[in-house]
């Protein structure tokens, strides 16, 4: 961790999330790599939808989280089969 000038230490946003994953459960070697591609992800997700870095950071750590407790976010559940009707 690197010392900011008022003396405490800064860490980065890639640690941050990568403690995140491994809070959540991921190996430490899979937590870094997850915390680039979710940092990645925001970033690409930001300039698509022109949404803040951020905002697109909390959606993917929402999908994240779900996903975790082994909900489907409602983005990617299948359609609901159509009902048969009675003649």
């Amino acid at each position: 961790m690197a010392a900011n000038p008022s003396g405490l230490c800064a860490v980065s946003e890639l640690e941050q999330v990568t403690q995140l994953c491994i809070r959540l459960g991921s190996p430490s070697d899979q937590a870094a790599t997850m915390a680039k591609q979710l940092l990645k992800r925001a970033e690409q997700i930001s300039a698509a939808r022109g949404i803040r870095r951020e905002e697109a950071m909390a959606q993917l750590l929402q999908i994240l989280i779900q996903g975790r407790q082994g909900e489907v976010p409602a983005a990617f559940r299948s359609p609901a089969p159509p009902s048969k009707q009675e003649p």
